[in-house]
């Protein structure tokens, strides 16, 4: 039983592991670029097309940075050099404020004072439908008591109202 198994095949590899990390640096900080700039936000939810890209993309992708490895060794090392930089990432936007800019998007404005800022709503790709029904989300029925909206990191609308109260028994701010 055990005397079929190539466990040298298994475990050593036969691409040079430096290869592997290049490989893998050079795919997962080249697609994080390219989907930084096409994509802009992160999405909250997955849709169809958002899942069909990530799989479009890591089937593509899987050749230029595998090579051919054929190890599990190799295999983890990939798995491992991936999750460094997309933690590393992060960790540089949250120590380092200035290229916070560079690794996620600032908030942008999509509705003042009840007005759609129709600029911004293009550059996001976002129908008036789309927005109307985030708006509904958040128990509104129109852009009129909205005094500002905010397409967020998280690809997630924010909504403040025109009327904002105050809670008598603290001083948390409560938007109605």
């Amino acid at each position: 039983m055990f005397e079929q198994v190539d466990w040298a095949a298994i475990f050593v590899p036969h691409t040079p592991l430096l290869e592997i990390v290049v490989r893998g640096t050079l795919i997962y900080l080249g697609l994080y670029l390219l989907l930084r700039v096409v994509l802009k936000r992160e999405s909250s939810t997955l849709g169809i097309s958002d899942m069909l890209l990530v799989v479009l993309i890591a089937d593509a992708a899987q050749n230029g940075m595998a090579h051919e490895y054929r190890s599990v060794t190799e295999g983890l090392l990939l798995v491992g050099v991936i999750m460094f930089w997309n933690y590393a990432l992060n960790w540089l936007g949250f120590h380092f404020p200035v290229l916070q800019r560079f690794i996620k998007p600032d908030k942008l404005l999509l509705v003042k004072d009840g007005c759609m800022i129709k600029a911004h709503m293009k550059q996001e790709l976002i129908t008036y439908g789309e927005l109307m029904s985030e708006v509904r989300l958040h128990g509104l029925t129109d852009l009129s008591s909205i005094k500002e909206a905010y397409m967020e990191p998280s690809g997630r609308i924010s909504i403040i109202c025109e009327q904002e109260a105050y809670d008598d028994n603290s001083n948390e701010q409560q938007v109605i």
